[in-house]
This record gives structure tokens, sequence and C-alpha cells, in this order.
């Protein structure tokens, strides 16, 4: 599960009676080094999926760290609140929560054919994704020239990156259609968002949103890796209760009550601009801890991709720093 699903819509993460009212302030150096330290987390993700991929299936990693993180969303809420008006949002958090879990049964998939790195970047396509289902859903969220110019740059940075894997080879050919793999988990993940936005779920406390991503994703995945026999793929390997450990605690835990918490003290574009850093992240640990290569292609379309979703994600961000620039 993805930060950006609940970056338009956070009420509070504790559920304390947010309100718009309350005033952010521009990012600071503190916020800077939690970010870093986020983004860092978030970036070592897919690797430390990979890397356990030999010891448990990747779905099962998947369903694992869901299921952890279900069950101490679960108890958060019962301790804090967030349960309420579930009658009315059920329904859409059944579309979310299945949402999620093609996300990451696209990832857990495109992550046994591509390399992390790949996947860290086709994945953060999702913002793309997200502002192209809003434009049309959602009169106030008209992507302007600037979102536009940023798409087509995502896009072509896109098929960049896949010129790269088009030559003959069966080993191009796995890495091609994993690449693809996790561009369509980026639509997933952006389409969750769209379903979060659109729905009585951008009423509902984060924490209840986020239940149910992640215990929809943790059965449905669990199902599909019974079926595929995967679930039998399980060595409990000190690599492998290291990864689905640091994916349950870490990342869909403790990260993201941290990027909540962030996001009611900062201003959320500031932010977004930070956290754009992940996918560079992604690359330089699939590269330093597992030795995946890199091709002047992938870095090239890499390039285009992450200017294209910082374009898309930050344009007023990005227009504010033009002005000041250009001394207007």
């Amino acid at each position: 599960m993805g930060f950006f699903t609940f970056v338009e819509k956070l009420p509070c993460v504790w559920n304390c009676g947010w309100s718009p009212m309350i005033e952010r302030r521009n990012a600071d150096g503190f916020a800077l080094k939690v970010m870093l330290g986020l983004c860092l987390i978030w970036g070592l993700q897919q690797v430390m999926i990979k890397w356990a991929a030999p010891d448990i299936a990747p779905v099962m990693q998947a369903a694992a760290r869901s299921g952890i993180s279900a069950l101490l969303v679960g108890l958060l809420m019962c301790w804090r609140g967030g349960w309420e008006n579930m009658s009315k949002t059920w329904r859409a958090g059944l579309l979310a929560g299945s949402l999620f879990a093609l996300e990451f049964l696209f990832i857990a998939e495109g992550l046994q054919l591509t390399t992390a790195a790949h996947m860290s970047v086709f994945l953060y396509t999702a913002p793309v994704f997200t502002a192209l289902g809003l434009h049309f859903m959602l009169p106030s969220e008209r992507l302007r020239p600037m979102q536009w110019l940023g798409i087509l740059l995502a896009f072509g940075g896109t098929a960049f990156a896949f010129a790269g894997g088009l030559s003959v080879g069966e080993v191009d050919g796995r890495m091609l259609l994993g690449d693809a793999l996790g561009v369509l988990a980026g639509a997933a993940w952006g389409a969750t968002t769209v379903v979060v936005r659109t729905t009585r779920l951008s009423e509902a406390p984060a924490t209840q949103t986020l239940f149910y991503q992640l215990l929809v994703g943790f059965v449905g995945l669990l199902v599909i890796a019974v079926l595929s026999g995967q679930v039998t793929h399980v060595r409990l390997t000190t690599v492998a209760v290291t990864s689905v450990l640091f994916q349950g605690l870490v990342v869909s835990f403790f990260s993201y009550l941290t990027w909540f918490w962030l996001l009611r003290k900062y201003l959320a574009s500031n932010l977004a601009v930070f956290s754009f850093i992940t996918p560079l992240f992604g690359v330089t640990f699939g590269v330093l801890l597992l030795g995946e290569p890199l091709s002047l292609n992938f870095i090239g379309g890499a390039v285009l991709v992450l200017l294209g979703i910082t374009l898309v994600s930050a344009e007023q961000w990005v227009r504010r720093r033009l002005r000041t620039l250009l001394g207007q």
C-alpha cells in the first residue's frame, strides 16, 4: 500500500478531530530528515521482497505483511477509535482493498521477472494514473498544462525504459513483462486513490481506509497464494522472517503512521516533493544490495518518469519555485 492513497483526504490518523483550519507550515530541517528516513524505508521495500523471494513467495510475503499490519491497525482503532460509519463505507472499502490486493499481486509477480530497481520506478507512476482518473471524475481536479506535460514525460520515459528490454532474448523478454506488471501495479495503486477520493472513504478516518485495504488485501492475496500453490513456498529462514516483519511492522504500520503525522504538521505539497526520492533509493539499493544491472535506456527513462510525476503531483510547488527563480 502506498502513502499517496491518503495524501488528499487525510483527516487524522488518530481520529482526533482533524480540521482543515489547522495551520500547516513549510517543511523544515526536521521534516526533511524524517522524510529522508521514510523514503529510505519505502525504497528498500521492493529490494526486501526480492531478497527473500527464494525463501518465501512474494505473494505470501504480501499476504503476511498485510495480515500483520491489519492486526496492528485494528488494535490501534480499538484503542483510539475509527470504527464509526463502517456500515456506510464497507462497499468502497472492499473495492479499495481489492485494488490494493491487485497492486501487490502485480508487484509480487513482477519482481519474479524484473529487478527491484525497475519495479521501484514503474510502481511510482501511480500519481500519474491518479491524476488522470480524478481529472475525469472530479471537476475540481482538472489537470493544468504543466501536469499534462508531466504525464507525457512520464509515459514517454516509461516507453523509453521499455525500449531497453525489447532486444531479442528470453531474459529481456521476461524483464519487459515484469516491467509491464510494475506499471500495472502503479495503475492499480492510482485507481485505489481515485476510489478513496470519490467515495464515502474520503470522509472516513485514515486508519479505517488503511484497515480496509490491509484486511481485504490479506484475505485476497492469501486465497491467490493457496490457489496458485505458492502457499507451500515458505521456509522460515532469517531472511524470510526479517523481510515480512520489516514490511509489516516498519513499512505498512510505522512508516505510514509517521507519514500521516507529518501531514498534520506540514504542507502536503512540500512533503510530496521529498517523497519522490523513494524510487532513487529503490534503484540504489537494488544495485548495491542485489547487484542489479542498469541499462542506459532505463536510466534515461527513469529520469523522465521522475520528472513527469514531479510535475503532475507537485505542480503548484514547481510553479512557485519557477516564479521565485524568474523573480516574479
